[in-house]
């Protein structure tokens, strides 16, 4: 069933332009037939032109707004000076309603154009089907029926217009939550590395739970990808990386290393390089963020680890990376683990915690219950000391100075972190990230 429904007047062809307040009025009458079945919430996308007040081009449409006492509040006229802009502006009222099944209705000509905006400003998330302005009559058309998945017709010139546009666009929204902050491990020496770790604020996520510096776009969330690339171009100049030169783990939730400059794996949830300039950089929304870095040889590296990583040793797999490919000393290699979820806040079921156990009884809390605490930064700890990694050469949370902590637990700070065992599915991800100075 259909949530919404967007009528597009955005950029009406020539030969109707006279005819805009009818086209209007035959598209709200469909809408308005169909809500003896359904309610959904109507947006109007117009152009506001330059120097003009909106409040004037209102009031054009006006004749064709009247009658229509089944639409009161639910009718929402969109003014924006670019397609962009007025498409960001109705997701962000779909996303305050949770709604995600969208009728478009618009001119032919502008199909395969929306399309690409769709592509770039929403996800998997959403389902669209279109209808053509010109001939939407009645109630039927406004039921959901399967997504159209048809292929791209317009000239690539066309789609890099839009996708400027619309980066332009994301570029002149202003940071939310804040300003953007970085943690900063004294362990890693700035001589010689970048490196940090992120916080949710300063990005333009307005999700709630993606708010608002998140860094990670799939299918399942609602940050497209262009925002995620938007915040990562903010975190850049901020930190003073190069974002065309930044490389993210593939996460599998085991214990496969790239090496740089090597053949990529498929997946990999580690990391290394000994080239100047390249950032490297770990997803984390409870799992580790893991920096590495050897200020001898002048290699670093970076791992997500989370409990099933932890068990498999993701983080000694990135050391001996290290060492293998680099000639690394393991006494001169520095460990920093980021924020991530606390044995305070962390449970797995009885049977996983068996195996957190065997590293270490002081990895699990309350071992007899059901679903026992588990403290899996205590478990990277034990693995890379047995690793050979110099216990001085780590720091987590067990630091004594606690204002030099930047290991928080990401459950317990909702103003700080993501966290996906706290915030659900639709979670945000911070990441920590390295670089080997020029």
């Amino acid at each position: 069933m259909v949530e919404a429904v967007l009528i597009d007047l955005f950029s009406i062809p020539a030969n109707l332009q006279n005819n805009i307040q009818g086209l209007l009025r035959n598209a709200l009458e469909a809408v308005e037939k169909c809500s003896c079945i359904h309610a959904p919430c109507v947006y109007v996308m117009c152009c506001q032109r330059q120097g003009s007040e909106t409040k004037g081009e209102q009031e054009f449409l006006l004749p064709a707004l009247k009658g229509f006492q089944g639409l009161k509040g639910r009718l929402d006229m969109v003014y924006a000076q670019t397609t962009a802009a007025a498409l960001y502006t109705i997701k962000q009222r779909l996303d305050e309603k949770d709604l995600s099944i969208i009728k478009i209705i618009l001119p032919t000509l502008r199909k395969d154009l929306m399309k690409v905006y769709i592509d770039h400003l929403f996800t998997a998330v959403y389902q669209f089907e279109f209808e053509d302005l010109q001939v939407v009559s009645d109630c039927k058309n406004l039921q959901i029926s399967e997504p159209q998945h048809e292929g791209q017709t317009l000239p690539s010139q066309d789609v890099a217009l839009i996708r400027r546009e619309i980066q332009m666009y994301l570029e002149s929204l202003p940071s939310l939550n804040g300003e953007l902050t970085i943690l900063r491990s004294s362990l890693i020496p700035d001589d010689i590395f970048l490196h940090g770790f992120t916080t949710r604020t300063g990005g333009i996520s307005y999700i709630p739970t993606l708010s608002s510096c998140n860094l990670f776009s799939s299918s399942k969330r609602r940050d497209p990808q262009v925002v995620v690339k938007e915040n990562l171009r903010r975190l850049a100049n901020a930190a003073g990386f190069n974002p065309e030169a930044f490389h993210r783990v593939k996460v599998d939730h085991a214990n496969a290393v790239c090496i740089m400059g090597k053949t990529e794996p498929d997946n990999y949830d580690g990391i290394v390089t000994n080239q100047k300039g390249v950032t490297l950089a770990a997803p984390g929304a409870d799992c580790i963020p893991v920096l590495f870095a050897d200020p001898v040889r002048k290699a670093c590296g970076a791992a997500h680890s989370g409990w099933k990583g932890t068990l498999l040793g993701v983080s000694m797999a990135t050391v001996n990376a290290m060492v293998s490919e680099y000639g690394c000393n393991m006494k001169d290699i520095l460990v920093v683990l980021g924020p991530s979820v606390g044995p305070c806040c962390y449970k797995l079921p009885h049977e996983s915690a068996k195996e957190f156990n065997k590293i270490d009884p002081k990895c699990v809390r309350l071992f007899d219950s059901a679903s026992p605490y588990i403290d899996i930064r205590r478990a990277t700890r034990i693995l890379l000391e047995r690793g050979g990694i110099l216990p001085e050469n780590i720091q987590d949370d067990s630091v004594t100075d606690q204002s030099q902590n930047i290991t928080f637990c990401t459950a317990c700070h909702p103003d700080k972190f993501y966290s996906h065992f706290r915030d659900g599915t639709n979670f945000g991800t911070q990441i920590g990230f390295i670089s080997i100075k020029d």
